[in-house]
């Protein structure tokens, strides 16, 4: 039987092509997943270790407890500790760090890198181990810095050259005394690293005369543990903690290896989707190589075979075409990993330099992928086959569904499609997290149940194309003819294509929605022209709101100011506001009282006021962080969104109970409007501050769009891969259809059908079932987008379900092409054919 099943595959090479080919896809998508990840990872971890050659040990501030309740506070780091930490007998040196955010601009006065990673420290010293110089000498004074060179060569800056940059006030203009190169992962990330000296550092981040750290080298011979003992002895024990170098690494690696976890297997769904796709493709192929080898099994059961070695022989073909496609998906899978590093790189991603990594894990998974997929797929036809009784195989009798199989198919799906929908229209009356799990499971039960039911549903949705596929006449009523012929084999060749347009749709309906909804809340909540907020998301300082309010053409001003205070022993949310203007500048839905905020009035949000039973006159004690108690008057309670939530206050009121106000964002209104002119105008009135965004309902409303493209064009680029499976499987299913008709075709050439009448038979039966699949994958895809935004909507009142009409009129002439694509080769094949030695084709 074995060497029966090596014959086979040999026999059927290019009958099984593209099974490899779709099951290859699908092993080389988990390949270069984990090729792609464990490089990154592997990349990340060595470049953060070489982040801590310079330090054995780090000493940071210990947390000290305050007595009578109070706040406790971290003690602080001075010059005498760095000097006290020097001096141990295994220190060769230490060096007090200072850090903090510093938006940098570029020549055209726009930040440069993201705002989150861009970040200052010190230069220590004269020559500081830490940050090798390229060019130039330290800095010294406020009006010298240092660059790292990744962010000169980026910006085209050079030594001399005189640059804006801000730190958390005035913009400065230093000058750029030196370049450095430095492993600082921000950096390799996009980010930028500005140093200052020691004291201008210090200043500059609210912190003069300490540090946030110091990082002790140990001297040659002095292991780091021998280190952190000397200095625990030495250094006062309440104030400080250590940790070795080593610990420091091995918790970053950690850390990266946690991170890159979410990043493995969201790739790794998109893989698993090819694979299932595959999985159709797979049971097609093998249904159609049993069903053309019927006789040749019941032969084989006739003179003695059993059962199980027919059932075996059809698996091991399957374990041979899946080894092999194993093995080339693997190869393929290096590839992509390759080019996943790459196109990081052109994507202003940059990534840290290292090898691939091909780890045996990965070279395990593609095996056991590839065979394990091959062979479950395989199992059924192969089982089925088995089944057949040799004389009825023998007399051609077989092959046919009965009618209690359909029955039983049709009932199966129809109660797993009634569960799905059961399951998702639950999880939609749902909120937010709590109905994610049971909406996933009933969109398994019912991409599973409409899999089940589509052969009962091609014949009418086939036949609804009957009136168009008139217009090509006889060979028009062929086409739909043989797509109904067998629709066990049309449901499978359109599943696969249906479940990456549901997928495709159903994210596309998504991000039109909630792009819709987040448009449609700026514009009903928010009435000031300009939102002034920190690049990084860092609070604000109060000087930014007076430095507004003294720009020409500015009427109305407010802070939204955020704080923390105890209401019953709990902690809540508090917003401070410009009172007097508050009302000016936004437009909230009132559900009871008024949105009257100032002295010890405040307003509060429908959660917040249920939960503790207020309405509209309620009085309540509050507890602000310098422990002060308040009581104040619910004046009215308001829908929250995602702008606003918790409880209004004044900042008059909230102000004397706090130690550093500080403002999230600042909303502006201007007796002009929004304009280029208006926006550069307050842009100067904050010094052109690279550090501050300057923006107005549209600008926020991009910023998020941006953010949704790119998320959808990444999920179109790796659901592709699904739609290229699923073309793959039109063209087989096609190729092996032509192959198992060739007396049919033979014979209809013979009575007059010419060649074109072939070549346009088979391109509108790849039509017919390509737009099947389409239709299919359209109505799913609106579903789950609809679901999906059902259970958003519960926590995003401005919610509203968008269909985007025009990409889903994309997505269906899309399923188009690929029905026309695929049937070039078959209907091409089937053209050629010699009628006379088709007829006598068995």
């Amino acid at each position: 039987m074995f060497r029966t099943a090596l014959r086979n595959v040999s026999a059927h090479k290019a009958r099984l092509l593209m099974t490899v080919l779709a099951v290859m896809l699908g092993v080389a998508f988990v390949s270069g997943t984990l090729v792609f990840t464990n490089s990154l990872s592997d990349a990340l971890q060595k470049q953060s270790a070489k982040g801590f050659d310079h330090v054995d040990v780090a000493i940071t501030p210990e947390w000290k407890e305050a007595e009578d309740d109070k706040a406790g506070e971290y003690p602080e780091l001075t010059r005498a500790l760095v000097d006290d930490s020097a001096a141990v007998p295994g220190a060769a040196r230490a060096i007090g760090t200072v850090q903090g955010f510093t938006a940098i601009a570029g020549k055209d006065g726009k930040l440069l890198g993201d705002g989150f990673q861009s970040q200052g420290g010190n230069y220590w010293g004269p020559k500081d181990p830490r940050y090798p110089l390229v060019n130039g000498r330290a800095p010294k004074g406020e009006g010298e810095i240092l660059i790292d060179s990744e962010t000169a060569e980026r910006a085209g800056y050079e030594v001399g050259d005189k640059v804006r940059m801000s730190v958390d006030g005035p913009v400065l203009e230093p000058v750029i005394t030196g370049v450095f190169t430095t492993d600082d992962g921000n950096v390799a990330a996009g980010g930028s690293l500005t140093l200052f000296d020691t004291a201008t550092a210090q200043k500059l981040f609210g912190k003069p005369g300490t540090f946030d750290e110091i990082a002790v080298k140990a001297k040659d011979g002095v292991s780091d543990t021998a280190l952190r003992a000397q200095l625990e002895k030495a250094l006062p024990s309440d104030v400080v903690e250590t940790t070795t170098g080593t610990q420091l690494a091995d918790d970053q690696a950690e850390a990266i290896a946690s991170s890159m976890s979410g990043l493995k297997q969201g790739l790794l769904v998109f893989a698993g989707i090819a694979l299932f796709v595959g999985t159709f493709i797979i049971a097609n192929t093998f249904t159609m190589l049993v069903a053309q080898r019927t006789k040749e099994l019941a032969l084989m059961r006739a003179v003695g075979a059993s059962r199980r070695q027919v059932t075996r022989s059809v698996l091991i073909e399957a374990f041979v075409v899946g080894a092999v496609a194993a093995v080339a998906g693997l190869v393929a899978g290096v590839g992509i990993g390759a080019g996943l590093r790459s196109l990081m790189g052109t994507l202003d991603a940059p990534m840290p330099d290292g090898p691939l990594v091909v780890s045996p894990g990965t070279v395990g998974s593609a095996f056991v992928v590839g065979i394990l997929v091959t062979m479950l797929a395989a199992w059924l036809p192969g089982r089925r086959a088995a089944k057949i009784p040799p004389v009825a195989a023998m007399s051609a009798v077989h092959a046919q569904a009965t009618t209690k199989s359909l029955v039983l198919r049709n009932t199966l799906g129809a109660l797993f499609s009634a569960a799905g929908v059961a399951v998702v229209l639950a999880a939609t009356t749902m909120e937010g997290s709590d109905g994610q799990a049971p909406m996933g499971l009933g969109a398994v039960l019912l991409i599973i149940g409409v899999f089940v039911l589509t052969p009962l549903l091609s014949r009418p949705l086939i036949a609804a194309a009957a009136p168009v596929l008139r217009v090509f006449g006889v060979s028009g009523k062929l086409a739909r003819q043989n797509s109904v012929r067998n629709p066990r084999r049309t449901a499978a060749t359109a599943s696969a294509l249906m479940i990456g347009l549901t997928l495709i749709t159903g994210m596309t309906v998504m991000a039109g929605s909630l792009q819709k909804s987040i448009d449609k809340m700026a514009a009903s909540a928010i009435e000031a022209d300009y939102m002034v907020s920190m690049a990084n998301g860092h609070p604000l300082s109060p000087d930014v709101e007076k430095e507004l309010k003294r720009s020409g053409g500015v009427t109305a001003t407010s802070p939204m100011r955020n704080a923390y205070a105890l209401v019953d022993g709990e902690d809540e949310y508090l917003t401070g506001v410009n009172g007097a203007t508050f009302g000016e500048l936004t437009e909230f839905t009132v559900v009871q009282g008024t949105f009257e905020i100032g002295g010890t009035r405040v307003a509060v949000d429908e959660d917040t006021a249920k939960s503790y039973g207020w309405k509209a006159g309620s009085d309540f004690t509050i507890v602000y962080e310098d422990d002060e108690k308040q009581k104040l008057t619910v004046s009215g309670v308001y829908q929250a969104n995602e702008l606003m939530s918790g409880i209004v206050i004044d900042t008059a009121t909230l102000d004397p109970h706090e130690e550093e106000p500080a403002d999230m964002m600042v909303m502006v209104k201007t007796a002009d409007g929004t304009s280029d002119a208006v926006k550069d105008s307050l842009e100067k009135a904050l010094g052109s501050s690279p550090a501050i965004k300057v923006q107005d309902k549209q600008d926020l409303s991009n910023e998020i769009a941006k953010m949704f493209t790119l998320i959808l064009n990444m999920v179109y680029g790796l659901l592709a891969m699904a739609v290229i499976v699923a073309v793959l499987g039109v063209i087989n299913t096609l190729a092996m259809s032509v192959f198992e008709r060739s007396q049919e075709i033979g014979m209809l050439r013979a009575i007059g059908l010419d060649r074109k009448g072939v070549k346009r038979m088979v391109r509108l039966e790849s039509l017919v079932i390509s737009m099947f699949g389409g239709v299919l994958g359209l109505g799913l895809g609106v579903f789950f987008g609809w679901a999906a935004g059902e259970l958003v909507g519960s926590s995003m009142a401005t919610y509203e379900l968008v269909l985007p009409w025009a990409r889903m009129g994309i997505f269906l002439l899309l399923a188009a092409v690929v029905g026309v694509l695929a049937a070039l080769w078959p209907a091409r094949r089937a053209a050629r054919l010699n009628m006379l030695q088709a007829i006598k084709a068995e």
